[in-house]
């Protein structure tokens, strides 16, 4: 069995490779031609932690896998990572594991190429401020993903605690030096979004982390943080000042994002509102951004396809390179 570590995906596995491949994902799970049910959640009883496990299958990919992961957003506090995950490979003709690749590093990469896609396939042509409010364990790739989807002059990046933001900051010119975009750490999340074209969420709060007037025309929004309905990071006005509303995918959001769930739940926002699934734009079945006024929403909390498709085009390329192995 081939045992890939996170290390050993950070020496041979690019973001760019990662955004391709969820490109993959949400185009084949928009044909139909990915099985992902919804996932198992469970959540503990203090409500601190929650549960999932996330099968998925593609014959089109050649692959199967199921992600087994565990979700704790207060680890921020303790400087461990609020995701932690194992995905496992299987042989879709002998439905032996194949392999075992680092979930978490799995999870925190394909997340933040949804967002990269999404500024990809829906930010307009000409960005050069982008903007990021969280700084936990997901907040790395969201980061270089939005910088490799467009190049931008400058980041500003916010945060509940200040010298947190100032320490992300300076990891972070380290590790992405490969980019020359300016990035600094600001002390609000209002601060952060002034004039942005681009502006990402990756918080596990419940009420709002910016003001929705303070969104410039033409900016896309990704909204990363929620996955349980209690959690609305992004104000409801922003909902309503959108031109259009995107999902990774709309049930998806639909079963558990409070960033939805509440404004509908209030009659604040209705579905007729929402656009479609970010394949659908991919696939050329819906139209994307019509002109650089429109404010674009982008929702994802994530489904096992993007799982599935990095994952094997990791696992693909592993075998190609050399990595460990286990009997």
């Amino acid at each position: 069995m081939l045992i890939i570590s996170k290390d050993e995906i950070k020496e041979f596995y690019s973001m760019k490779e990662c955004m391709e491949a969820v490109k993959d994902a949400f185009s084949l799970f928009s044909q139909g031609k990915v099985d992902v049910p919804l996932r198992t959640q469970i959540q503990n009883e203090e409500g601190t932690g929650t549960y999932l496990c996330m099968p998925a299958y593609c014959k089109e990919y050649d692959a199967s896998c199921v992600k087994v992961i565990n979700m704790f957003p207060e680890n921020v506090q303790k400087d461990i990572p609020s995701i932690n995950a194992q995905v496992l490979v299987m042989n879709t003709e002998t439905g032996v594991i194949d392999g075992m690749v680092d979930g978490t590093y799995v999870t925190q990469l394909r997340t933040g190429a949804a967002s990269g896609v999404a500024f990809e396939m829906l930010g307009k042509e000409n960005c050069e401020i982008g903007a990021l409010i969280g700084t936990g364990g997901q907040a790395a790739t969201q980061l270089e993903a939005m910088l490799e989807a467009k190049n931008l002059k400058e980041v500003r990046v916010a945060d509940l605690d200040i010298e947190r933001a100032e320490a992300f900051v300076e990891k972070m010119k380290l590790e992405l030096s490969q980019y020359k975009t300016e990035i600094f750490a600001v002390s609000s999340g209002n601060e952060a979004i002034d004039n942005a074209d681009l502006i990402i969420t990756v918080t596990p709060s419940k009420k709002p982390v910016f003001d929705a007037k303070k969104v410039k025309a033409g900016a896309t929004i990704s909204g990363v943080g929620s996955f349980q309905p209690d959690m609305q990071e992004i104000p409801s006005e922003l909902l309503q000042r959108a031109s259009k509303i995107y999902f990774d995918s709309e049930e998806a959001v639909l079963s558990e994002a409070g960033d939805l769930l509440i404004p509908l739940e209030k009659g604040e926002v209705t579905k007729e509102k929402f656009t479609g699934d970010i394949g659908q734009v991919i696939n050329h079945t819906i139209k994307g951004r019509e002109n650089n006024e429109e404010i674009i929403f982008f929702k994802t909390v994530g489904i096992a396809a993007q799982d599935l498709m990095t994952t094997q085009s990791i696992f693909n390329k592993a075998k190609t390179v050399g990595t460990k192995t286990s009997d």
